[in-house]
C-alpha cells in the first residue's frame, strides 16, 4: 500500500509567477518544495493536489511516469467553504489540512494524454487572445500603419494554424473519439474547428448529460448563476458551433451540438452492440 500525499500549490509572492508546493502525509509533518520532481512520491503512491498549474506540467509528468497516481480538485470553491466550515485561517498549512478533509469523489485523476492536450490548448488560447487584441486595434488604424502591421498579423495566424494542426494531431493519437467526432461533424479540414473540438473534448467531464451542461452553462441564469462554470470552454464551443451553422447561433444551437458529442461519446463508451 503507497503513501498518500495532499499537496498545496501556492505562488511564492502576490502576482509572482512562481509557485511552491507544501505537502503532508500525516497532516503534522509538512514539507516544502519547489516542483513535484522533488517531492519523495514513488511507485504506488497517490499525489492529491488543489490546482496543477501549467509551469508544473512536467513535473506533474514525471509523478505519472514513475508509477503515481495524481488527482485535482475539480471545484476550487470547496477548500473556502471546507476551511470556514472547520474554523481555520488561510495558510499554506491548514490549505493541506482542508484538501484532507474533502471527499475523494470531488478530485479528478490526471493522465498524460490531459496534461500534454491540456499545455498546448492554453497556449493556443493565449496566442488567440493576442491575435484578437491586435485585429482590434489593427481595425482602428489608417491603410498605411495596416499595411506596416500585416506582416505581423500574418506572423500570428501562421503560428495558431501550426499550432492547431498540432493540437489535432495530438487528440486524435491519444483520444479515439476524437477522430470518430471529427466525421460525425463533418469538419475535417477546418483547423479552428478541428481546434476547438479537441478544447471541448479534452478538459471536461463527460460522466453525466446533466453534468456536461452544467459545465458548459445550458441553465437557466439568475443572480447566484450568472455564467457558466467554465468560460474558456463555453467560448471553444461556440467557436466549434460557429463553424458549423454560422455565426448567428442561439443556445439551441449550442445544446444541438454538445448533445452530439455527449451522444457519441457514449456510444463508443458502450462498444458495438452484440450480433
Amino acid at each position: 500500500m503507497g503513501l498518500t500525499y495532499y499537496t498545496d500549490v501556492h505562488r511564492t509572492r502576490k502576482n509572482g509567477e512562481g509557485f511552491r508546493i507544501t505537502f503532508t502525509t500525516d497532516g503534522i509533518s509538512f514539507k516544502q518544495v519547489d516542483s513535484f520532481n522533488d517531492m519523495p512520491a514513488r511507485q504506488g503512491d497517490t499525489v492529491f493536489v488543489d490546482v496543477l498549474p501549467l509551469q508544473h506540467t512536467e513535473g506533474a509528468l514525471e509523478l505519472l511516469r514513475g508509477g503515481v497516481e495524481v488527482y485535482y480538485l475539480r471545484r476550487l470553491t470547496l477548500i473556502a467553504r471546507k476551511r470556514e466550515e472547520l474554523k481555520l485561517s488561510k495558510t499554506a498549512r491548514t490549505d493541506v489540512r482542508t484538501l484532507m478533509a474533502i471527499e475523494q469523489k470531488w478530485f479528478k485523476r490526471v493522465t498524460e494524454d490531459f496534461l500534454v492536450l491540456r499545455r498546448m490548448i492554453v497556449t493556443y488560447r493565449s496566442l488567440m487572445r493576442t491575435y484578437q487584441q491586435f485585429m482590434n486595434k489593427y481595425r482602428a488604424v489608417s491603410e498605411e500603419e495596416r499595411r506596416i502591421l500585416r506582416p505581423v498579423v500574418k506572423a500570428l495566424e501562421q503560428q495558431m494554424d501550426e499550432l492547431a494542426k498540432r493540437i489535432v494531431d495530438e487528440a486524435g493519437r491519444r483520444y479515439p473519439a476524437y477522430n470518430r467526432l471529427v466525421g460525425v461533424l463533418g469538419i475535417n479540414g477546418n483547423p479552428s474547428a478541428l481546434e476547438a473540438l479537441a478544447e471541448v473534448l479534452v478538459l471536461p467531464e463527460w460522466a453525466s448529460w446533466r453534468r456536461t451542461k452544467n459545465y458548459f452553462g445550458m441553465w437557466r441564469r439568475d443572480k447566484k448563476t450568472r455564467f457558466h462554470r467554465s468560460k474558456t470552454a463555453r467560448q471553444a464551443l461556440e467557436r466549434l458551433t460557429i463553424s458549423l451553422k454560422g455565426y448567428k447561433i442561439r443556445g439551441n444551437d449550442l445544446k444541438e451540438v454538445l448533445k452530439t458529442i455527449w451522444i457519441t461519446l457514449k456510444a463508443q463508451e458502450a462498444g458495438p452492440v452484440p450480433a
